[in-house]
């Protein structure tokens, strides 16, 4: 398994220089599932409370809201709840509803010294022809496990 961790982490890697990103890479959710099965990543769904309660999660991970509801003000606690939450010398791989605010949540983790990947798709993948996410892409999409309530 540590091998495979080895090529979805390098492929990652490509497909953060490809985009540009200010961190680590991207994983699609598959991959970052494998990752967090294996014990080489920890899965952090920035999603907020009420998007975890009342559309669901994945087991395994840890919440810190990037954006507070209902406002969606930024969370200003956001780096100290990561810092007193997750071990600095382990990958993290991040979660949001389709990965827009993860990437910044990414960002915030990678200035801080972690080693951070953005989840492609997250939870509820790309809004599809009739402005409806759930079809296209995403965690829950890709049949991983989550939970609900």
């Amino acid at each position: 398994m540590h091998e495979r961790c080895s090529q979805i982490l390098a492929v990652a890697a490509a497909r953060g220089k490809e985009l540009g990103l200010p961190y680590a890479g991207a994983v699609m959710p598959t991959e970052a599932w494998e990752l967090v099965e294996a014990l080489q990543a920890i899965l952090l769904d920035v999603r907020t409370i009420a998007e975890r309660q009342f559309v669901g999660a994945p087991p395994e991970s840890i919440s810190i809201e990037w954006r507070m509801w209902p406002g969606m003000e930024i969370n200003p606690d956001f780096a100290r709840e990561a810092v007193a939450q997750i071990p600095a010398d382990r990958p993290v791989v991040l979660l949001c509803r389709s990965g827009v605010r993860s990437h910044a949540a990414a960002e915030c983790l990678a200035g801080l010294g972690y080693t951070a990947y953005n989840i492609l798709e997250g939870f509820e993948g790309d809004r599809d022809a009739a402005g409806q996410r759930g079809q296209l892409g995403g965690w829950r999409r890709h049949g991983l496990p989550w939970s609900q309530g």
